[in-house]
C-alpha cells in the first residue's frame, strides 16, 4: 500500500510540475472576446458592492522576445457596460457617469512592463470620459496554447484600482450610511488572446 501511495504522490507530483510549466510565444495577439472579461466592482451604499463588465471591447497584446518590451492596447466600447439591471445601466451611459454618446470609447495603452511573465507590473494611460490617468496592473502571463484547431492562445490575468473622481465620474449621492457610489472601482481583466497569423 505504501509503495502504490508513494507511486500516486509521485506521479501528481510530475503532471503538477508539466502543468505549471508556462510556454512563452512572441507574436500579437487580438484579445478573444468570447473567452475573456473586463470585470468592475464598486462600494454601494457602504456595505455591500455592484459588479459589472464590459460586453463589447477589442485590443492587441505584442508579447515581445524580451518580456519587457512587451505592448497592450484595448478599446472598449462606453456603451456596453452590464451590471445586469438594465435601468442601472442606462443612468451609467448617462451624463452622470460615463455619457457615453460623447465619449463611447474607453482606451488603454501600455507605456512599460516590469517583472517577469509571472508576476508583473504594467503601467498605461487609461482615458475615461475624455481623461487620461497613468494606471498600473499587477498582472500574470498564464502561458500559450493551441486550440482544437491549431490556433495559438495566450492568457493573462490582470488588476488594478481606481478612483472614478479622478476620470470625471463624479456623480453621488448620500444616504443615512454615507455614499450611495463609493469611489474607489476594482477592475478586473481576464484575458485570452489569438495570435495573428
Amino acid at each position: 500500500m505504501k509503495t502504490i501511495t508513494t507511486f500516486i504522490a509521485l506521479t501528481l507530483a510530475i503532471a503538477g510540475s508539466a502543468y505549471a510549466k508556462t510556454n512563452y510565444e512572441t507574436g500579437t495577439y487580438s484579445i478573444d472576446l468570447a473567452h475573456s472579461k473586463i470585470g468592475f466592482e464598486i462600494p454601494h451604499l457602504v456595505i455591500s458592492s455592484v459588479e459589472g463588465r464590459f460586453d463589447e471591447y477589442s485590443g492587441e497584446v505584442e508579447l515581445a522576445k524580451k518580456f519587457t518590451d512587451s505592448k497592450v492596447s484595448v478599446e472598449i466600447k462606453t456603451k456596453s457596460i452590464d451590471t445586469a439591471i438594465a435601468k442601472r445601466d442606462d443612468h451609467l451611459r448617462s451624463g452622470d457617469f460615463f455619457d457615453a454618446e460623447k465619449f463611447p470609447t474607453i482606451l488603454f495603452k501600455s507605456k512599460k512592463f516590469s517583472g517577469t511573465p509571472e508576476s508583473f507590473k504594467l503601467t498605461g494611460n487609461l482615458t475615461i470620459k475624455g481623461n487620461t490617468k497613468e494606471v498600473v496592473l499587477d498582472g500574470k502571463y498564464l502561458g500559450t496554447v493551441k486550440d482544437g484547431y491549431g490556433n495559438e492562445k495566450a492568457a493573462f490575468q490582470a488588476s488594478t484600482t481606481i478612483n472614478r473622481k479622478d476620470f470625471g465620474l463624479t456623480w453621488s449621492s448620500m444616504v443615512e450610511a454615507g455614499p450611495v457610489v463609493g469611489d474607489e472601482v476594482s477592475i478586473t481583466l481576464k484575458i485570452q488572446a489569438a495570435k495573428k497569423k
